[in-house]
């Protein structure tokens, strides 16, 4: 897979490191030259333009990118990155970088946005889930589709505790994803019993977090 990421600061050298220790391509672009440290990602490539040009886009080759990833400091040119890569090129997959919480709401489907990421919000969602054992926590939306990343920790008097997972009657539009359990990762199947301390992380339509709570953590409602 090929990625661009417009914005070569700490964030989007971070995230190339990241997809290239997965094997993709990945592209850095930034308009300042001091922000072009090669050494620090060797492996990827490196393009100092203004990643809100369509010349610049065009130099990138952003036609030829399964995503983009506008990872800058600034909302709007992380918009303006993104509404140019889903509607001038067609790239299938755009996650923007949320700064100023305030602005979250623009950063949706109108502007290209296919996910965005707000690190005080994931802060704040991992705060919570630190202390929060049995509360249903919102990591992030899909803007696209509009559904929530939900994670809850799932107490030791849970009904549900020891339960398959092919047995527990999920409410509607919720899918259970992941299972983190004892710090590992575990793609749940239907055999696969409920532990009381399992991390449990849902894709769910936003007005699902009720319904999820009341079957999981009841005597916390």
């Amino acid at each position: 897979m090929r990625v661009a990421i417009a914005g070569a600061g700490s964030v989007g050298r971070s995230i190339a490191r990241e997809l290239l220790q997965n094997g993709h391509e990945v592209l850095l672009v930034d308009r300042s030259p001091s922000a072009i440290k090669v050494q620090s990602v060797p492996d990827a490539e490196w393009l100092v333009a203004d990643a809100c040009e369509i010349a610049s886009l065009e130099e990138a080759g952003l036609q030829r990118c399964q995503v983009v990833v506008a990872a800058t400091g600034d909302d709007k040119v992380n918009l303006v990155v993104s509404l140019l890569a889903k509607t001038e090129y067609g790239v299938p997959r755009t996650v923007a970088r949320v700064n100023n919480p305030k602005n979250e709401w623009m950063f949706d489907e109108a502007w290209g946005v296919d996910v965005a990421v707000s690190t005080p919000r994931i802060m704040t969602a991992l705060v919570e889930e630190a202390v929060s054992v049995g509360d249903l926590v919102r990591i992030f939306t899909f803007q696209q589709s509009g559904t929530d990343m939900l994670e809850i920790t799932l107490p030791v008097d849970s009904p549900m505790a020891g339960t398959r997972v092919g047995d527990v009657a999920w409410p509607a539009d919720t899918a259970l994803v992941a299972i983190i359990r004892e710090g590992h990762p575990v793609v749940p199947s239907q055999d696969d019993p409920l532990e009381a301390g399992d991390e449990l992380l849902f894709v769910a339509s936003p007005d699902m977090s009720r319904e999820l709570e009341d079957l999981l953590a009841p005597h916390l409602r």
